[in-house]
């Protein structure tokens, strides 16, 4: 069986906007954890969650870095988003990453235009059970400590020096199952 046999969201519009909305309260609200891809069977090694943002924000008109780990799910996501892969990191709009990639090398965006910065969509094992960071920022009325399993040893350090480049820098959306989280450029995290 193709992977491009696997469907998409059963319903589109509906699925494509509760996703949306996910993702957009996760942006406002960073450290809070949503639902998205319920009822999907996407390929391996794609987490509902993931595959859900991805049928949600990449497109035709959004070059995607595809993870190598991921190649095996690059069939159903050129089938069901029609997203161009990006040569490599450097030139993409989304990135897809199963492992923390160097976030200097995603596009942060120009001070005349931040909003051409690269999101990455990093899938996680969970929102349990690993290191616990204290995030702190807009949209956040006191800190909020989130646990996240599966992050490198270096995600601190990569994520300082991402913040320190505000308003410029890559933004984060964590998945895992049918759970998203984002972690937007203007969060402080550190490791508690």
């Amino acid at each position: 069986m193709s992977t491009i046999d696997l469907p998409g969201f059963a319903d589109p519009v509906a699925g494509a906007q509760g996703c949306f909305r996910a993702v957009l309260d996760a942006m406002a609200r960073p450290g809070r954890i949503y639902e998205a891809g319920v009822g999907l069977t996407p390929p391996p090694p794609l987490a509902p969650a993931t595959a859900a943002v991805l049928l949600t924000l990449v497109d035709h008109d959004t070059p995607l870095w595809l993870d190598p780990d991921a190649a095996a799910s690059r069939e159903w996501i050129a089938f069901h988003c029609g997203a161009p892969l990006a040569t490599g990191p450097e030139t993409c709009a989304f990135a897809l990453a199963l492992s923390l990639p160097d976030l200097a090398a995603l596009p942060a965006g120009s001070h005349e235009a931040p909003e051409r910065s690269a999101t990455m969509i990093l899938q996680i094992r969970a929102f349990e059970g690993g290191r616990r960071f204290r995030l702190e920022g807009p949209g956040m009325r006191e800190p909020t400590v989130l646990a996240i399993d599966g992050l490198a040893a270096e995600f601190s350090g990569a994520w300082q020096r991402n913040r320190a480049r505000f308003p410029l820098g890559v933004d984060i959306i964590l998945c895992t199952g049918t759970q998203l989280a984002a972690l937007p450029r203007s969060v402080t995290v550190r490791e508690t």
